[in-house]
């Protein structure tokens, strides 16, 4: 008899359970918590058509794979239309300016700096400088869904990058963080923080006005 009470209770408890899990379908359809590429790549675009200039710091970690070796670097950069600024702190100090087609990297600490030509190509050397280049993200990459990021692939030759990762987030900035992996599985991590967007800084913030005594190289 207690045997037929339990086994009477416990059918009960399966039932109950079964039926908040049915509303809760019903409420909150599983497709609801999908991660939506379309919709990831929409706010994304949207927030760079109505952004006139982002600020903010960073920490890029690069696993160089040959070399079973991590660096850390620590700075803050500057977006405003075609142009950036990289500000690079630590022991090895380096400002790195991309006005449109053109890029200065200064190197503090030895006196020099190095122009060029800015393009697709320079991305590897320049990964976060990416931030500037996700307005148009369907147009440039093919995009999947990876472990509810985004996941490109660049349509175009984009110097050694095979794939780019992004995680993206609900705040005014949407972008928390990337991953970059190259060709040969070296892997770039770089996560963003205090980004403040629409502040009105000034263009001179990237100008470059080298110091007496700096040598430029031009590349």
């Amino acid at each position: 008899m207690k045997s037929e009470v339990k086994s009477q209770k416990s059918e009960v408890r399966v039932g109950i359970l079964l039926f908040f899990f049915a509303a809760s379908c019903i409420l909150f359809p599983l497709s609801s918590f999908a991660f939506s590429i379309d919709d990831e790549i929409t706010k994304i675009q949207k927030f760079y058509e109505n952004t006139k200039d982002i600020r903010g710091s960073f920490i890029q970690k690069s696993y160089i794979k040959d070399l079973k070796r991590t660096d850390t670097y620590k700075g803050q950069f500057f977006i405003k239309s075609a142009k950036m600024k990289l500000e690079y702190k630590g022991e090895k100090p380096q400002s790195v300016y991309i006005n449109g087609s053109e890029i200065i990297i200064y190197q503090k600490n030895q006196k020099q700096a190095f122009k060029g030509r800015f393009d697709r190509a320079t991305y590897g050397q320049t990964p976060i400088a990416l931030l500037n280049g996700f307005a148009d993200i369907k147009n440039d990459f093919d995009v999947a869904a990876k472990n509810n990021k985004l996941l490109l692939k660049p349509k175009k030759t984009m110097g050694n990058i095979s794939t780019i990762e992004l995680s993206t987030s609900d705040s005014e900035f949407p972008i928390e963080s990337m991953t970059i992996i190259d060709r040969v599985s070296n892997r770039i991590d770089i996560h963003l923080k205090d980004v403040k967007v629409n502040t009105g800084f000034k263009d001179s913030v990237f100008e470059f006005k080298p110091p007496e005594g700096v040598t430029i190289f031009q590349q």
